[in-house]
């Protein structure tokens, strides 16, 4: 949470996680102890292909993502190809397969976020500096794109 370790974790473990996640099949990454995994999306005016590593919990059989950028202004730009381009895919240790994005909203974001912040982690910093810029932080939870497990695999162990 200093401002050497957030500019490493932006500007180097944003390069290195990608490859570390897949030699670790997903165990390892820059921001360990936390869990990470790549998710690759489309982009929303491009449309090229884009694989980003990203923190992660599990609520309810769903991977949550919260869309902090580090607490910067403007919210990062995986949101946004995943609000215009839904269907994702997913690699990380347990967890892989073809996701649909939805952003949640209301009550239940307000849930998903405080689990966030209460949880060991950058979180509870980010919604201070959030609420400082007067900036709302959207929650996005992937969900299983067919109830197949042929398709995807979640273990929630």
């Amino acid at each position: 949470m200093t401002p050497l370790g957030l500019r490493f974790i932006r500007d180097i473990g944003n390069r290195l996680d990608p490859r570390l996640l897949r030699i670790t099949a997903g165990r390892l990454s820059s921001v360990w102890p936390f869990p990470a995994v790549l998710v690759t999306h489309t982009g929303a005016r491009s449309g090229r292909t884009r694989t980003s590593a990203l923190v992660y919990f599990t609520d309810r059989g769903r991977i949550i993502l919260i869309a902090t950028n580090f607490g910067a202004q403007r919210n990062p730009s995986w949101y946004y190809n995943m609000k215009v381009n839904t269907k994702v895919e997913v690699y990380g240790h347990r967890l892989q397969g073809r996701f649909v994005a939805e952003e949640i909203l209301g009550a239940e974001r307000d849930r998903l976020f405080q689990r966030a912040a209460d949880a060991p982690g950058p979180y509870g910093k980010y919604r201070a500096v959030a609420r400082e810029k007067n900036r709302y932080v959207p929650v996005l939870a992937l969900t299983p794109e067919s109830s197949s497990r042929a398709h995807n695999r979640i273990d929630l162990r």
